[in-house]
């Protein structure tokens, strides 16, 4: 067991914030968990930053929230924050969603919704054919576009 923990222990790191620092906050997209059957293929996404206005123990967080998350606990564990550096907090990150942008729900969740199709595919295997479409999800761009089941994809999203 000692072997193992030193192990896993020089790959971790502690991660510490000061009161005053800007953090952005993780938020979960549903479709990772349902039509991938791995979470989160394009899941990390965050929005914020927000300011840390207190530390709440080892490893948890108190955070100054905006109105539209008002519903939300404002106490976040290490793991769902992100440092925020000031040279490049006015640079909004690759992965970084705005709070606009989205309908984000009580448990910091938000659904993906298809917004066109670019492109047809099939496989043939012995007994069937198999149709796939290259989709084009809300909040990212064409490069960002996943092959998905056809029959899948009608079923979730009949429109």
């Amino acid at each position: 067991q000692s072997r193992q923990k030193s192990y896993a222990d020089s790959k971790r790191k502690a991660i510490e914030y000061e009161v005053g620092d800007r953090v952005y906050l993780r938020v979960s997209p549903l479709r990772g968990v349902k039509r991938f059957g791995v979470k989160g293929k394009l899941a990390p996404r965050f929005v914020g930053p927000y300011e840390i206005l207190q530390r709440m123990g080892e490893v948890a967080y108190k955070l100054e929230l905006p109105e539209g998350l008002s519903g939300v606990h404002d106490v976040f564990h290490v793991s769902q924050l992100k440092k925020c550096h000031p040279e490049i907090a006015e640079v909004p990150l690759r992965d970084t969603v705005p709070l606009e942008a989205i309908q984000l729900r009580d448990d910091l969740t938000y659904e993906e919704k298809p917004v066109k199709i670019l492109d047809y595919a099939s496989r043939v295997t012995r007994s069937k054919v198999i149709k796939f479409c290259k989709v084009q999800w809300s909040h990212h761009t064409e490069d960002e576009a996943t092959w998905e089941r056809e029959e899948v994809l009608l079923k979730d999203h009949p429109h």
